[in-house]
C-alpha cells in the first residue's frame, strides 16, 4: 500500500472527510501553494525536530508563513538544545523522505515517542492542509478531525504560543 493510501484508509476508517489535490512533487510550501490556490485552509509547515542527544523528538506544526524562534521553542518544551532532525531520524521514526513531514507520518511511529505541538495561531482555523506522506498531494481536513486522528493514534498534543 502506498503512503497516501495508508493515510486515506485511516481517515476513512475514522469517518473523517477530506479533500485532496494532486500535483507534481513539491519540496517547499511555496511550491505547493501554486497548486492549491483558492482552496480553503491554513497552509502549514510541519517540522521534525530533536534534542542534541537524539533522545527526544518533536513534531511542530505551524503556519507556513511564520518563522520559528528556536530559542523560544526550546524554553517552552524544556529542552537544552533543539535542531532539525536528520533525514536518517525522519526515515527511522516516521518512515518518511524529506519534504513530506506531517502529522500523518505518526502512523509509522510505532514507539509513539514523538511529542506533538501546534502553534496557537492555527488551532482556531477550521481547515488545515498537509502532505499526506507524499509530496505529490496536499490534503485538506478539519482541524478538529486532525485532533481526532491524533487522539486515535494515541498522541497527546500541546498548543504553544510561538
Amino acid at each position: 500500500m502506498d503512503a497516501y493510501q495508508q493515510v486515506a484508509n485511516k481517515l476513512q476508517e475514522l469517518g473523517i472527510t477530506f479533500d485532496v489535490v494532486e500535483h507534481p512533487p513539491v519540496f517547499t510550501t511555496e511550491q505547493a501553494d501554486s497548486y492549491i490556490e483558492g482552496m480553503e485552509g491554513v497552509r502549514t509547515k510541519s517540522m521534525f525536530l530533536t534534542n542534541k542527544k537524539k533522545t527526544q523528538y518533536y513534531l511542530l506544526i505551524m503556519d507556513d508563513k511564520k518563522r520559528l524562534d528556536m530559542d523560544d521553542f526550546k524554553v517552552q518544551v524544556g529542552a537544552d538544545r533543539i535542531r532539525m532532525a536528520s533525514l536518517d531520524s525522519l526515515a527511522e521514526k516516521m518512515t518518511l523522505p524529506a519534504g513530506t513531514v506531517s502529522p500523518f507520518g505518526l502512523l509509522n511511529n510505532e514507539e509513539k515517542d514523538i511529542l506533538v505541538y501546534f502553534d496557537k495561531d492555527i488551532v482556531s482555523e477550521d481547515i488545515m492542509a498537509f502532505h499526506p506522506n507524499t509530496n505529490e498531494k496536499t490534503i485538506f481536513l478539519a482541524t478538529q478531525d486532525l485532533f481526532k486522528f491524533l487522539t486515535h493514534l494515541g498522541y497527546d498534543y500541546q498548543i504553544l504560543e510561538l
